[in-house]
C-alpha cells in the first residue's frame, strides 16, 4: 500500500506514471504569463444554491465572507445536501469560507462537518479526524478539538518553534495533520473566546502558490514526493500527561504511534481539479529523492513563496462565535499571537 494514496482523491501514483503531462495555470490565479485565460477544471459543480447569500471575496485569490448564513438553518433545510455540497465546493474554490455569529453547537459541528465531507466525496470508511492529542472521553467528542490560549502557554501546537528555535512568527505556517497518512480534506473553527485585540488567523493559497512556480520548476515538483511528521507530539503527549491516541484518526489508513506520511509535493484537489503545493513548514521534514542540501533549498524557496507573498494570503479578524471553515489540501493558515488574554474555540 502506498502511504500517498488517498481514498478519495486524484490519484499521485497514477499520476506520475504518466508522462509530458502539461503543466497549465489554475483558474483563479493572478500570477500568469502570456494573455490566455485558463479554464476551471472542476471536478465537482456548483449548482446555484447559495447565490441569495450575501457575499464578499476578501481577495482575489483566496477568503470567501457570506452574511446572514447560518450553519443550523442549512441543517434545517429541506435543500441541506445541495446547500452543503455547494458550500464545500465554494471553499475548496476560495480556499477558505468565513461565517459570523454561529449559533451552533458542537454537536452541529461534527454533523456538519461529516456532511461537508461526505458531499465533496469522502469515502463511508473515512470519519472526521481525531487528533492524535486529543483526550478520550471529552466531553465535546474525539472529533472537536480545543483550540485555547491556555493550552498554547504550556508549548502546545506549533508554538514549540516559536521558542528556542525561531522568533519568527512565519514559522507557524501549516497544513493541519500532514503528518497522517490520509489527512482532513476540509477544517472548521468556531471562535467563542476572544482577547481584546489580536488573535487574528492568516490563510494562504496553495493554488496561488503553485501558480507562480515556472512550468518548469513546477514539472520538476510533480515527480518529487516529501516526508512529512510530528515527532513533537510524543513529548507534548508526556508533557501533558495524556497518552498518544494510537487507534483509527478518522481514515483507516491513521493510526499507530509513527505520525509519519509521505505525500506528492504537488496534489490535485479532486474537488476543484486545481494544483496546490502541499508542503509546509510545520509538518514537512524532506523532500525525497534528492540531497539533504537540496530538499533544504527546495523547501526553503516553497515556504518563501507562501509567507512573502501576503497577496496570496488573506487576514480574518475574528468576532464572538465566528466560523471559519478551509480546505486543508490546498491552503496554510497561521495564528497570531499577539495577545495577553484569554482566546479559546472549538475546531
Amino acid at each position: 500500500m502506498k502511504p500517498w494514496l488517498y481514498p478519495f482523491d486524484f490519484s499521485p501514483v497514477e499520476f506520475l506514471k504518466k508522462k509530458d503531462i502539461p503543466v497549465v495555470a489554475n483558474a483563479m490565479s493572478t500570477y500568469r504569463e502570456g494573455n490566455e485565460e485558463p479554464q476551471p477544471r472542476d471536478s465537482i459543480k456548483y449548482s446555484g444554491s447559495l447565490d441569495s447569500y450575501s457575499q464578499n471575496d476578501l481577495t482575489p485569490v483566496i477568503g470567501t465572507e457570506y452574511e446572514g448564513l447560518q450553519v443550523t438553518d442549512i441543517l434545517e433545510s429541506d435543500q441541506c445536501d445541495r446547500l452543503i455540497k455547494d458550500l464545500a465546493v465554494t471553499v475548496s474554490r476560495r480556499g477558505v469560507v468565513f461565517l459570523r455569529d454561529q449559533h451552533l453547537t458542537p454537536q452541529h459541528m461534527q454533523v456538519f462537518g461529516e456532511k461537508l465531507s461526505a458531499l465533496a466525496g469522502c469515502p463511508e470508511s473515512s470519519g472526521m479526524h481525531v487528533h492524535p492529542l486529543t483526550e478520550s472521553g471529552s466531553e465535546l467528542g474525539d472529533q472537536i478539538s480545543v483550540i485555547s490560549s491556555e493550552k498554547q502557554k504550556k508549548g502546545g501546537g506549533l508554538t514549540h518553534q516559536l521558542s528556542d528555535k525561531s522568533r519568527f512568527a512565519s514559522v507557524g505556517w501549516h497544513s493541519d495533520i500532514s503528518f497522517e497518512p490520509v489527512p482532513s480534506d476540509y477544517a472548521m473553527l468556531k471562535i467563542h473566546t476572544l482577547p481584546e485585540t489580536g488573535g487574528d488567523t492568516l490563510w494562504a493559497s496553495g493554488y496561488e502558490v503553485y501558480d507562480r512556480l515556472s512550468p518548469e520548476m513546477a514539472g520538476f515538483l510533480e515527480g518529487l514526493t516529501a516526508t512529512h511528521e510530528a515527532k513533537f507530539f510524543h513529548d507534548e503527549a508526556r508533557r501533558l500527561g495524556n497518552p498518544l491516541r494510537k487507534g483509527i484518526r478518522g481514515s483507516p489508513l491513521n493510526h499507530g504511534e509513527e505520525l509519519e506520511a509521505v505525500h506528492p509535493v504537488i496534489r490535485t484537489n479532486p474537488v476543484t481539479g486545481w494544483k496546490s503545493v502541499y508542503v509546509n513548514r510545520g509538518f514537512t521534514k524532506r523532500i525525497n529523492g534528492v540531497t539533504k542540501d537540496e530538499s533544504d533549498l527546495l523547501l526553503q524557496y516553497l515556504f518563501n513563496l507562501v509567507t512573502q507573498n501576503h497577496d496570496a494570503q488573506v487576514r480574518f479578524k475574528w468576532n464572538r462565535n465566528d466560523m471559519a471553515i478551509w480546505d486543508n489540501r490546498s491552503t496554510w493558515h497561521c495564528a497570531t499571537y499577539d495577545y495577553v488574554d484569554a482566546r479559546a474555540g472549538d475546531r
